[in-house]
């Protein structure tokens, strides 16, 4: 299967997402993270530094939950935002 290449605002929304994760983990490590909310360390790694900036809802759902945030914040915080 081949994918569509990622517009560049799609890009930029996966680098706030990655921002916004990083700012929110605090001290907390990727492992201890990604631990809580089912995923890898590395599938949070590539989240964070914009490698996968589009995972999947549930992932960010999770993500959300273990760190506090709300998913109406990481939207707003994350939306694209026309240029």
């Amino acid at each position: 299967m081949v994918r569509t290449p990622l517009t560049p605002a799609e890009r930029e929304r996966g680098e706030r997402l990655g921002r916004l994760l990083r700012e929110a983990r605090g001290d907390r490590t990727m492992v201890d993270v990604a631990a809580h909310a089912g995923l890898s360390a590395e599938t949070l790694r590539k989240i964070e530094t914009g490698r996968a900036p589009t995972p999947a809802f549930f992932t960010v759902a999770a993500l959300a939950g273990v760190l506090g945030l709300s998913m109406d914040e990481v939207a707003v915080r994350c939306a694209v935002v026309p240029v």
